[in-house]
């Protein structure tokens, strides 16, 4: 069986911790930038350039984190990959799992 295809109990459990630690991460981050960005508007245009950030943002947020267990491998992929999610909140899915991971991170990083 593929292991995209079978996810134990405890590593559903791992899963979701691990994707929950990274969005809320990434959230805080990304809330925190834009009140930055917001209060550095002194004009109109930079209001709507912070509105347009914002939705890249939540564009890319939307595209990343897909917490399907089809997905799964790819998404800790790239989080791992852009520096998103560090690879020990993955500690404990299988060995297979976390070496189809790592060679999704190694093919990136060979681009």
């Amino acid at each position: 069986m593929d292991s995209r295809e079978s996810w134990s109990a405890s590593e559903k459990k791992i899963a979701r911790q691990a994707f929950d630690t990274a969005l809320e991460a990434t959230l805080a981050k990304t809330m925190a930038e834009f009140k930055r960005k917001a209060n550095a508007a002194t004009a109109p245009s930079e209001m709507w350039e912070v509105e347009d950030w914002l939705r890249d943002q939540r564009r890319d947020i939307d595209q990343r984190f897909d917490y399907r267990y089809s997905q799964l491998l790819d998404v800790f992929a790239g989080l791992i990959f852009t520096g998103r999610m560090d690879e020990d909140l993955i500690a404990g899915l299988s060995p297979d799992k976390l070496e189809t991971i790592r060679s999704y991170i190694a093919f990136a990083a060979s681009r």
